[in-house]
């Protein structure tokens, strides 16, 4: 093949055409000014809750709370939302913080996701308003979303670092951005779902428009817009504990200088407490989307209809008469905290040494006999070949429409300059799917013939979901080292976990009358499996090979912070250099190969539904 087959041999300046963009709205038409005015806001909000929770010397200068008194009102919210077991687990979560000398940390991550996720809310939920109330906005939204939901952390970050600069507001605006499109989208299907009787009641009682929204279409899409906040509160933390890259001080700031350090047992100490946060907003959130109004009927006295008020109170005096009396109830000085740091470093050194020879064996097996030669092949074959082959699978999957999208967008990784980034970005990604298909498949076939490991893989794989992602990465640093069998290892533990949900989900959700059939037709249990139970769990479980992939994908270029060479590498030194024009290219790039992988799989999926009956 001529050379210009191999590699095309024009390579257009994407990234200087938009660092040109950006410095054009930047200075010519005054966005700058706007950020920073936008910046100076969000900076007064997080010195008031920082003042609050940590007692950062700014306005009001009442800070800080006492962890005693967060902590109770931790409990009460729990236990007012789903009984005691919450409560105790809300609770005891910031005991745990207290306790190991890590408030402050959590305290500046907090304070951060208390201010970025109600604007986060506010700007989804008013547009969800406007998708819902016009077509031309919701088939403008359609595609941004697509788009941002398909873009890497990091792509973020390199435009707020050079429009707003870094530290916690930087962290803050990012959050804000990268946390709104769920609660857009969950806003739009909650406000599609109202059932159009309750909108006739409303109107025959004379509402106005702007009534009919606020009083019967929002609190009737109750349900799905909490489901939304919860979206938006995981979205918060997860980009919190990242934008440590840009300086957000924090948990996520913490963890990485331990990480850097290689301080394995306080950063144990730091993972346990950001995956026990996780889990309690996680909690909390759903618990509140679950729990129906509770209305009281006509003449209940006071003290029953202000009852959990009340408690609150009481816990409230209690702990600030707590504060008051012991300084160790404000706050526990780092050099009188509980510390499991050197055990955790003696254990975890005795089971790395006992599991040194099986990792090291690995690693000497997998990067030369397998890792080496799969990035080797992806890199030897011709881009044309790639877009032709992408292409013809489109063709089968979608005709000539999906066969052009498939082009257009490997297409675009060919001319943007970064093609052998993008082929060790995608046999990464490949191999780790390939990985996390041969475990979570299996596991979720077996836990799905019994309702009780059934309900019990689903909670685990739940709170596996509730991890940040940068929390995956403690463990294969300890095992296995800074190397790509690490970063692979990373992704196998993080992609695996949706593919077992959907594939129990899916098998679970098989029609009992099929079942049935298939008993009164002699099939064993077996022959149910294989021939019933798989084929019309197929749709359901592509969406959790979909959700795998796009897992896998944002998982590989968070890796990058461990040594790794594809995009995420490059963008990491876009973020260094603030390079905008850089960034975004190699952001595209990761969106490229995540909605060509979505296009092709949801199309098929959805295919395949209609040949079932089940569309």
């Amino acid at each position: 093949l001529p050379d210009w087959l191999w590699r095309w041999p024009w390579v257009p300046p994407l990234a200087t055409w938009i660092n040109a963009s950006f410095d054009f709205v930047a200075e010519d038409l005054g966005l700058m000014q706007v950020t920073r005015g936008f910046a100076l806001m969000v900076q007064s909000l997080l010195d008031v809750s920082a003042n609050l929770l940590y007692g950062k010397n700014r306005w009001p200068k009442i800070g800080p709370i006492p962890w005693v008194v967060i902590a109770l009102w931790a409990f009460w919210v729990g236990w007012v939302l789903r009984g005691w077991m919450l409560g105790l687990l809300s609770g005891g979560t910031f005991v745990w913080i207290a306790m190991l000398g890590q408030w402050k940390w959590a305290m500046e991550t907090l304070s951060v996701i208390l201010i970025a996720a109600p604007f986060s809310i506010f700007i989804g939920l008013v547009l969800a308003v406007l998708a819902w109330k016009s077509r031309r906005v919701e088939s403008l939204l359609n595609p941004l979303l697509n788009l941002a939901q398909s873009l890497p952390h990091f792509a973020y970050m390199i435009p707020v670092v050079v429009f707003i600069g870094v530290g916690a507001k930087a962290g803050a605006i990012v959050t804000i951005i990268f946390a709104t499109p769920p609660m857009i989208r969950m806003g739009l299907l909650g406000l599609k779902r109202v059932s159009p009787e309750i909108i006739e009641a409303g109107t025959m009682c004379g509402a106005s428009d702007w009534q009919l929204l606020t009083r019967v279409r929002i609190p009737s899409a109750r349900n799905d817009l909490l489901i939304g906040v919860n979206q938006v509160i995981m979205q918060c933390l997860a980009m919190v504990v990242l934008a440590s890259f840009i300086g957000m001080p924090g948990l996520g700031n913490k963890l990485l200088q331990l990480l850097q350090a290689l301080k394995v047992g306080r950063s144990i100490e730091i993972g346990i407490t950001i995956v026990l946060l996780a889990i309690v907003l996680d909690r909390i959130t759903k618990a509140w989307a679950e729990r129906q109004p509770q209305h009281y009927e006509t003449g209940t006295h006071w003290s029953e209809r202000y009852r959990a008020a009340l408690i609150l109170a009481v816990l409230s005096a209690l702990g600030f008469a707590a504060g008051g009396l012991w300084d160790v109830a404000v706050e526990v000085k780092r050099n009188a905290a509980f510390s499991m740091s050197k055990p955790l470093d003696n254990s975890i050194g005795l089971l790395l040494e006992w599991m040194a020879p099986a990792a090291y064996e690995m690693r000497a097996f997998l990067i030369p006999h397998v890792l080496i030669p799969l990035r080797d092949a992806y890199l030897s074959v011709p881009s044309v070949s790639v877009i032709l082959g992408i292409s013809a699978i489109g063709y089968a999957i979608g005709g000539w429409r999906s066969a052009l999208v498939c082009a257009g967008f490997v297409g675009f990784l060919a001319v943007s300059g970064w093609w052998d980034r993008s082929m060790i970005t995608a046999y990464m990604v490949s191999f780790a799917v390939l990985i996390a298909a041969l475990i979570g498949l299996p596991l979720g076939i077996l836990a799905a013939q019994s309702e009780s490991w059934s309900r019990r893989t689903l909670l685990a794989c739940d709170t596996a979901q509730t991890f940040p992602s940068f929390i995956y990465l403690i463990p294969v640093v300890m095992l296995f080292g800074v190397n790509d069998v690490a970063a692979i290892a990373a992704v196998v533990v993080f992609a695996a976990v949706p593919l077992t949900r959907y594939t129990i989900e899916g098998l679970r959700g098989v029609p009992e009358t099929l079942i049935e059939a298939s008993d009164m037709c002699g099939a064993s249990r077996w022959q149910q499996l294989l021939h019933v139970r798989l084929p019309m769990a197929v749709p359901t479980m592509m969406v959790g090979l979909n959700q795998t992939t796009m897992f896998s994908l944002f998982m590989v270029i968070i890796a990058a912070f461990i040594g790794t060479q594809d995009l995420g590498q490059e963008m990491q030194r876009a973020l260094s250099s603030t390079d905008v024009g850089k960034g975004l290219v190699l952001g595209f790039c990761v969106a490229s190969m995540g909605l060509m992988i979505d296009h092709l799989i949801t199309r098929w999926s959805r295919d395949r539904q209609r040949i079932l009956g089940l569309a």
